[in-house]
């Protein structure tokens, strides 16, 4: 499959590496590839700047946003929640429709320092507002409630622990399902929670899942939900 990734940081480049190694086509969009590729700020997960990375990546191709779509068969949005908008009408609404979106991104607010806020909730989610922003794009919210390790190896975490899928068409959603089962997800262990709305939920679990990496020191955990027999 012909995969497009729109966002070049620590969460783009892990989820690039995995779904190249699994045999996609993998292309990542950005404002200024040039630049990007001269980036040499070493990330705070890896230690490894996008320029070490992306030298090692043969075969992962590096495009403009405008151009980034124009092939794919779906795509990933891993971009800061703040800029997801601009970046898909950078991307191109014609380039856009009719093409399954992936969203992973979270409505993060850090302006007012750590722990971010949201800067949308309650009645209104970063997935639904790319929905009505782009309304032939088929958005699906999932594997926003995890740190990007473990988004990409679901074994990392023992036992049983949950993804949670969002979004208005079957289809779409199925196409979504298929991914992560290839990625390692267990189908049982994956919940859908119903449409684009739902999304409100899962991005609502932000705050807590905060909480949790400054409580538990490290952000080595996921989500699972228990339910009576």
């Amino acid at each position: 499959m012909k995969i497009t990734i729109l966002g070049t940081g620590m969460v783009g480049q892990t989820v690039a590496s995995k779904l190249f190694k699994l045999g996609h086509i993998v292309t990542m969009g950005t404002r200024n590839p040039e630049e990007t590729k001269q980036r040499t700020q070493a990330n705070q997960i890896t230690g490894e700047s996008f320029s070490d990375w992306f030298k090692k990546q043969e075969g992962i191709k590096l495009t403009n946003l405008e151009e980034s779509a124009l092939e794919a068969d779906f795509v990933i949005n891993a971009t800061s929640g703040q800029a997801s908008i601009d970046v898909l009408k950078k991307v191109g609404e014609a380039n856009l429709s009719g093409k399954v979106l992936l969203d992973i991104a979270n409505p993060l607010d850090f302006s007012q320092g750590m722990p971010p806020s949201l800067f949308v909730s309650n009645t209104d989610s970063l997935g639904e507002q790319i929905q009505k922003e782009f309304p032939e794009l088929k958005v699906v919210k999932s594997l926003n409630t995890m740190n990007m390790l473990i988004m990409m190896n679901p074994e990392s975490i023992p036992g049983n622990h949950n993804v949670f899928v969002s979004g208005n068409d079957a289809n779409a959603k199925e196409k979504v399902s298929g991914l992560l089962k290839s990625i390692g997800w267990k189908q049982e262990n994956i919940i859908d929670l119903g449409d684009i709305t739902t999304a409100r939920g899962t991005e609502m679990l932000l705050p807590i899942w905060l909480r949790l990496w400054t409580a538990l020191g490290h952000a080595n955990f996921n989500f699972h939900i228990q339910q009576s027999k």
